[in-house]
């Protein structure tokens, strides 16, 4: 049966790539602790769940040669939580993220380079040396991008680049009322690690907002699916259509 699920799989991957594929896919992993509840799992169990969720969606995005998966793994926000699940999740994040980086893990399989967005100075100092481990182990793929949004906000990245821009004009003796929107944008988190724009924006357990994730980076061109799915649960089946709907559009724009 698995030897039938992993053709079935690649049969549809090759049926996929036949077509226009984004460059850039984010996702707002939404609806861990609803699974959790759903399925009678602690709320932790749900955030692993999530993690193994995230591994899955990751290989299937480099079979389908996709460059850079941006993901909302945490908000500033959420520390505003339990203390007892914000420790859990700490604690997820800092095993998880060296175990990704793990010679002939995923990461290092598919040659992905992971980078760790966000305001890194509220997470504990154990976490943040993960992080900083994680991305020096990683620092030479070259073939993809993850980036791991964490803490994260979009007002915070944009108040930090607006912030950076200002500071660097003022050191080069530059007129401020000659800066533009595209000096901002050069120091947002995802363009100082390189990503391209987003193509496609998913949030799945359907809820219909984007809760503070790259607002900025989403205001043109990118297309925003909402599906119903928990993210534990989402997978190769919920971004069949998802993909076929963005191949329609890229059609459509060609004609």
């Amino acid at each position: 049966m698995k030897w039938l699920a992993d053709n079935l799989e690649r049969f549809l991957i090759w049926v996929l790539s036949s077509g226009p594929l984004p460059r850039h896919v984010a996702f707002v992993m939404d609806g861990n602790r609803r699974y959790a509840r759903q399925h009678q799992k602690r709320v932790f169990e749900g955030h692993s769940d999530g993690f193994m969720a995230l591994r899955r969606v990751l290989r299937i995005c480099m079979l389908l040669g996709v460059e850079t998966v941006t993901v909302y793994a945490f908000s500033i926000e959420n520390f505003k939580r339990s203390q007892e699940e914000v420790e859990a999740l700490m604690s997820l994040a800092e095993d998880k993220l060296i175990e990704l980086c793990e010679h002939g893990d995923i990461l290092d399989q598919y040659g992905v380079r992971l980078n760790v967005l966000g305001k890194r100075d509220l997470l504990p100092e154990s976490v943040r040396a993960a992080a900083e481990r994680a991305e020096s182990l990683t620092r030479q793929n070259d073939k993809a991008m993850l980036n791991l949004c964490m803490p994260y906000t979009s007002r915070e990245e944009m108040a930090t680049a607006v912030q950076s821009t200002v500071e660097e004009a003022l050191a080069s003796d530059v007129d401020l009322s000659s800066l533009t929107e595209k000096d901002v944008d050069k120091h947002l988190y995802t363009s100082q690690v390189g990503s391209p724009p987003v193509d496609i924006l998913i949030r799945t357990s359907g809820v219909k907002r984007l809760s503070d994730f790259l607002l900025w980076q989403c205001c043109e061109d990118t297309q925003i699916q909402f599906t119903p799915t928990y993210w534990p649960d989402f997978g190769l089946r919920d971004m069949i259509p998802i993909l076929l709907d963005y191949q329609r559009s890229m059609w459509s724009r060609q004609r």
